[in-house]
């Protein structure tokens, strides 16, 4: 399955980019496939770990934070590995024809 999520501190400012570096260096830490942009971190893996990543990603922040925002989209799709590059190439290759 792959989760994009966002995490947002509430409460602490307009620049909330340290807070967020909380959350994604624990994805990053999780050794699970992920990818972070602008707007979301994604990860993916089986339901337990991924799960397990946000949550751990949220109480960083919500050690910091009085309040945290979370937006989640999951794609579950049983079997499928490696989904963050495939679905990526997928698309890169319909848009060169």
């Amino acid at each position: 399955m792959i989760v994009a999520f966002s995490i947002t501190p509430l409460g602490v400012g307009e620049d909330v980019g340290e807070y967020v570096a909380d959350a994604v260096r624990v994805v990053r830490e999780s050794g699970l496939p992920n990818h972070t942009d602008a707007m979301f971190t994604s990860v993916e893996g089986e339901w337990d770990e991924v799960m397990d990543v946000v949550g751990r990603a949220v109480a960083a922040v919500e050690s910091r934070a009085p309040r945290v925002s979370l937006v989640l989209k999951a794609d579950i799709r049983p079997g499928v590995t490696n989904g963050l590059q495939s679905k990526v190439e997928t698309l890169e290759r319909h848009l060169s024809t």
